[in-house]
């Protein structure tokens, strides 16, 4: 059995999850090492917050594609039941969890930094 954050990201789809996944990974690599070696030039917080914007802005797309084609499905069948659209607005709420989740990762590592450097 799979831990349930495999499940939710397999859930989420390769096209939106994984590459939000990849983008949290990237986020967490550079405050670690903006945390060993320093970001007197703010580069690493630069490219933390882009990454991070760009993340959560990616779930939200990921959410409007899976909104938008599953109304479309639902227009073709017609009659759906409340069960099948409650599973399917599921899915399309994970794309948007996952950039919110990156976004947040990554305003508290620029917080971190921030507060490190006037010390």
């Amino acid at each position: 059995m799979k831990p349930l954050f495999l499940n939710l990201l397999n859930d989420g789809g390769a096209t939106f999850s994984y590459p939000t996944f990849a983008m949290l990974l990237i986020c967490i690599a550079l405050i670690i090492k903006a945390l060993i070696k320093g970001d007197a030039d703010g580069k690493a917080r630069k490219l933390i917050s882009h990454i991070s914007l760009f993340a959560l802005v990616w779930g939200f797309l990921g959410q409007m594609i899976g909104l938008i084609g599953a109304f479309d499905s639902i227009e073709v069948v017609g009659n759906v039941s409340p069960a099948v659209l409650a599973a399917g607005l599921k899915i399309a709420l994970l794309s948007p969890v996952f950039g919110m989740v990156v976004f947040l990762v990554g305003r508290l590592g620029i917080i971190i930094l921030t507060w490190k450097q006037k010390d």
